[in-house]
């Protein structure tokens, strides 16, 4: 039986002022299922970013990770796009 692979996910950078955390948001588009209209949803997630390098506006790449919080499970892989901010 193969192993999974852990979840990635790219959203864009909402808050950095927590020392080696930032809040990620992830938006999502899904079309309804009866009307067809697309709908946005978003999700907000706390990832740790070791070197304190994401700031609000950049494009990031996360993955799960293990817990490192009450609230924190997902990681920094990389920031795809700083921002202009």
């Amino acid at each position: 039986m193969a192993r999974e692979r852990r979840k990635v996910l790219v959203g864009r950078v909402t808050s950095d002022k927590m020392d080696k955390t930032i809040v990620v948001q992830i938006e999502r588009l899904k079309r309804h299922a009866l009307y067809g209209k697309v709908i946005r949803f978003h999700n907000k997630y706390k990832v740790h970013d070791e070197q304190n390098s994401a700031k609000i506006g950049d494009t990031v790449k996360i993955i799960e990770a293990m817990p490192t919080s009450k609230e924190k499970r997902w990681a920094l892989v990389e920031i795809l796009d700083k921002s202009a901010l």
